[in-house]
């Protein structure tokens, strides 16, 4: 079997784990089964929510992550992901608990960014509460010239909604009104400058997609595919 084995530390949520996988089977370069990778999945949707966590509204998610980590190591994987953007605020914790790299979703979105439209300068984000408070993201793209662009409290209310309501992604919808929610909340950011539109939550890519704008969506769950196929295969 060719390549490293790359291990998905999911659950964060079902679906979007199953969407990091298959963005990873779409970029891999094969042309048979036995050319593809082998990918080990702990999708453990007992881990607690990162948002509530950061806000000092729930428990903390670290143990169970670490210990998800320390059992993928253990399965075989050479390398790690975590389909979840704000579980990122605890990556540190978990890269101290393995031994095998932990690959970054914003520093490989950032960087992604910066190569692949030199010329950008703000960036719109969407993402849950707890990504936009740890400022993670704006970290990172400030690190390669470019400025994030924030939704109003009005709009982030929106987000949060789309994503933890009752009619939001993790709930199961996926319909094109949800799209519509995102997208108005969306347009404010582009009518502020933003050049692109980061769906920076791994539910986002699920209903926001490149096209539904009229700048490019980035899709960090992507981002992150392909960087785990090239670690892979190096």
């Amino acid at each position: 079997m060719p390549g490293k084995t790359i291990g998905i530390l999911g659950g964060m949520g079902p679906e979007a784990t199953a969407d990091l996988f298959l963005k990873i089977i779409r970029s891999t370069p094969a042309h048979t089964d036995q050319e593809h990778l082998r990918v080990l999945i702990d999708s453990n949707p007992a881990i607690p929510d990162r948002t509530a966590a950061i806000l000092g509204e729930g428990p903390d998610p670290v143990p169970l992550l670490t210990r998800t980590a320390q059992l993928l190591e253990r399965w075989g994987a050479d390398l790690i992901v975590i389909p979840c953007n704000t579980a990122h605020y605890f990556c540190d914790e978990v890269q101290a608990s393995v031994q095998v790299p932990v690959l970054h979703i914003m520093k490989e979105t950032a960087a992604y960014l910066r190569e692949r439209y030199p010329e950008l300068r703000d960036v719109g984000l969407l993402a849950t509460t707890g990504t936009v408070r740890t400022g993670l993201y704006q970290r990172f793209l400030e690190a390669q010239s470019l400025r994030t662009l924030l939704p109003d409290d009005g709009g982030q209310e929106v987000v949060m909604d789309c994503i933890y309501g009752e009619r939001g992604v993790k709930a199961g919808h996926t319909g094109p009104e949800v799209t519509a929610r995102l997208v108005k909340v969306a347009e404010t950011l582009i009518a502020r400058g933003a050049g692109a539109v980061i769906a920076g939550c791994t539910e986002l890519p699920l209903v926001l997609r490149d096209g539904d704008l009229p700048v490019p969506v980035i899709d960090p769950t992507r981002i992150l595919a392909e960087a785990a196929v090239r670690a892979a295969l190096d």
